[in-house]
């Protein structure tokens, strides 16, 4: 089975599965999204929805309304779909550890959601997710997804791995391998078992070649779309690796052994 383990919902949704089928994608584990960039038309539109991604990774995505529309979407594409996509809930980092247990126990588990994420710290923040952790631990180890591009720093990514550390029965997976900082994520992730590496985005390829390589176990293929394409982004996992048991792995074996298909 191939799995793509990281794309944010689509409008409209159909056009999502045409890039799966396309790129020979049976199942693909769905995040919740404010921004949607491909519904831009024009220069001016896209900058409107990127402004909100901006707000939205660094921390600020804290609109009632803009949270509330994006579960809906959420909901109606995982119920739509059920045999596609694999969703994720995302809960609110500004609260207290005794609101995230129960947000976490209402909008993920309660909802029948397959782990927890993209959780979007601000820089220099990544501690915020701890309480997270904690309830993701207390529901058996539910994977927590976490932004990896900017604006998350190094020391961010140090700090999940400490995380990661203290919660071992939580597989803890950095998205889009890190972003600029690449090599420490790869470090950090040879240094910490239940840290998992995500490939979407990576932009140098050698970086994703280096990744599978010391961290085999625990990369997993990646498309971040509509930021990137499921199409490119197994290409390129396919680029650096030869068909076998670690591109089956990396395609899709992985994330499903995390979520128990």
């Amino acid at each position: 089975m191939i799995i793509d383990a990281h794309s944010h919902v689509h409008d409209p949704v159909h056009s999502h599965l045409a890039l799966l089928d396309e790129a020979g994608v049976d199942r693909a584990v769905l995040f919740g999204t404010r921004p949607h960039p491909e519904r831009a038309t024009d220069l001016a539109s896209l900058r409107r929805e990127m402004s909100v991604l901006h707000e939205t990774i660094g921390g600020r995505s804290d609109a009632p309304d803009g949270n509330r529309a994006a579960r809906r979407e959420l909901d109606a594409a995982c119920a739509a779909h059920p045999d596609r996509f694999l969703g994720f809930g995302k809960v609110r980092l500004d609260l207290t550890a005794q609101q995230i247990a129960a947000e976490v126990e209402r909008e993920v588990v309660g909802r029948g959601f397959r782990g927890i994420g993209e959780l979007t710290p601000p820089p220099d923040g990544a501690g915020q997710i701890e309480p997270v952790l904690q309830a993701a631990a207390d529901h058996r180890g539910l994977p927590v997804v976490v932004h990896g591009f900017a604006p998350t720093t190094a020391d961010d990514l140090a700090t999940l791995a400490g995380l990661a550390r203290r919660y071992p029965t939580v597989p803890l997976v950095i998205s889009q391998l890190g972003g600029l900082n690449w090599l420490t994520a790869i470090e950090l992730a040879r240094q910490t078992p239940n840290v998992y590496l995500e490939l979407s985005t990576a932009h140098i390829i050698f970086a994703v070649r280096l990744a599978i390589t010391e961290v085999p176990e625990r990369t997993m293929f990646g498309s971040d779309a509509p930021y990137g394409d499921p199409v490119l982004a197994r290409a390129t996992v396919e680029r650096v690796t030869r068909p076998g048991t670690l591109r089956d792995r990396v395609l899709g074996d992985t994330i499903a052994e995390l979520l128990g298909l």
